[in-house]
């Protein structure tokens, strides 16, 4: 039988918040929320909560989250109009499920 060690697993020390590693991803370059949810280790579904609070948040300090909307694989349909931070479901005009996810960044506002 396998001896189990004495100490228990300690996960790898952090010193930033969830947030703040986001912010940074951005701000180096452009990125999908599977893009995110894979540098800073957190399930994709909740990056779309973080950019919605980052959004409001970096606004007063001169900068702004911009995204590079959905576009259909199938038709080429872009989701220019829309609000939400998520991935589409399906296109409404073709009614495929094959999106390209949008892309996030930060940039400086001028």
């Amino acid at each position: 039988m396998k001896e189990k060690s004495q100490e228990p697993a300690t996960p790898p020390e952090t010193h930033d918040t969830v947030r703040h590693g986001l912010i940074t991803e951005l701000l180096e370059r452009p990125c999908s929320a599977r893009d995110l949810s894979a540098a800073i280790g957190i399930p994709e579904r909740e990056v779309s909560n973080h950019l919605e609070h980052i959004r409001k948040t970096i606004s007063s300090s001169g900068r702004r989250l911009v995204v590079t909307p959905a576009e259909c694989k199938k038709c080429g349909f872009v989701f220019a109009k829309r609000e939400k931070l998520k991935r589409p479901g399906k296109c409404p005009v073709c009614k495929g499920e094959s999106i390209r996810e949008p892309l996030f960044a930060i940039e400086e506002k001028s």
